[in-house]
């Protein structure tokens, strides 16, 4: 079947895709076709090869889900975007970078972006803070110095700013190793659809139009990259602290996503603040900051859900995960490194990254 000829559309694709709609185990007929037309083309195509006994696929479902969700399940779209992004990973090895980043530069970069709190919302989606205050005209001159020397074994096109890359490595963060345990919990309602999505608290409080001016050429650029080669992972953006200038702000930053993903952003009063996000998120799962009894200050590592500790077995004296990058593999119940469609297995989470030079992998956990 060829990607040629007249777009696919499917009709109920032209709304916003709210979860669980437009995920697995939540399509339409017509959903499922694209679905199913997406996957032959990709393959003949030479970017997705599907599993085959116990051999998993280059990708997983939930994955090419993504950005044909993303592309309304216009099927040639899709083909683009997913494409032009498995190019751009391979031209940058994004996962060579992931896995052999220096710690300490990838922390430096984690302590400016948002970051996981180690908590979900109602629906078991992730939990993300970010103070946008902490990106000075100082820190991202230091930043962008220190990006140009970032150490690891990847090698890239030269294209992408060394610091937009640093930043990815934190998206490979979300999608390798925070997705994948959220996915895993099944203390949620649709306990087999897998998450796919991050909400984000977005503080602006203390933000300058001076600084925001600064920004936007970097936060346009990030934006841009992160809604070709991330799609369809921001379920919903609140904003809170906004100045009374940020309508001039609201103006630019507009115009640099596509309407679905405006339409997932909320700009919150200090009236509004604490109704909304308790609408989405439990109390418990809200830094105190915000309203909330989560004992969370931004950039902090994340503080564990009680939920998750009933699952996780950690590896020898450990009780929390480590700084730096980290991903999950799949074990059958043999042990044996295993496939994510057999029965009986498990997660192993391991940390990657180098210190001094010496890349490590470490198991940190399992989930059993």
């Amino acid at each position: 079947m060829s990607s040629d000829g007249p777009a696919h559309r499917v009709q109920s694709a032209v709304v916003e895709y709210g979860y669980p709609q437009g995920h697995l185990g939540h399509l339409s007929s017509d959903e499922e076709a694209a679905f199913k037309n997406f996957k032959i083309v990709c393959e003949e195509k030479g970017y997705y090869k599907p599993g085959t006994g116990d051999e998993p696929g280059t990708h997983d479902d939930a994955t090419l889900l993504r950005f044909l969700r993303a592309r309304r399940f216009i099927v040639p779209d899709a083909l683009k975007q997913f494409t032009d992004t498995e190019d751009w990973r391979k031209a940058n090895q994004l996962d060579q970078l992931y896995e052999t980043i220096d710690i300490e530069h990838y922390e430096e970069t984690r302590h400016l972006y948002p970051q996981w709190t180690g908590r979900r919302d109602r629906r078991g989606i992730p939990v993300y803070v970010y103070e946008v205050k902490h990106l000075n005209s100082k820190t991202m001159a230091a930043y962008e110095k220190s990006a140009k020397e970032t150490n690891s074994k990847a090698q890239t096109d030269g294209k992408t700013s060394p610091k937009l890359l640093r930043l990815f490595a934190l998206y490979e963060n979300l999608i390798r190793f925070v997705m994948p345990l959220c996915t895993a919990l099944l203390d949620r309602d649709h306990p087999r659809t897998p998450i796919t999505q991050s909400n984000n608290i977005v503080d602006i409080s203390g933000v300058g139009l001076k600084q925001f001016w600064n920004l936007r050429t970097h936060m346009q650029d990030a934006s841009t990259l992160a809604t070709a080669h991330y799609p369809e992972t921001l379920d919903r953006i609140f904003i809170i602290g906004a100045p009374a200038f940020f309508p001039t702000v609201w103006g630019w930053i507009k115009r640099w996503f596509d309407p679905i993903t405006t339409s997932k952003i909320f700009i919150l009063s200090h009236h509004d603040l604490l109704p909304t996000l308790e609408s989405f998120i439990e109390p418990a799962n809200i830094p105190k900051k915000y309203g909330g009894q989560l004992d969370y200050t931004f950039g902090d590592k994340p503080v564990v859900d009680p939920a998750m500790e009933h699952f996780i077995k950690w590896e020898g004296d450990r009780k929390e995960f480590p700084r730096g990058p980290m991903y999950w593999v799949n074990f059958d119940e043999e042990g044996e490194k295993g496939k994510a469609g057999k029965t009986g297995f498990d997660m192993e989470a391991l940390a990657v990254g180098a210190e001094g030079g010496k890349e490590r992998r470490e198991k940190i956990c399992r989930i059993e």
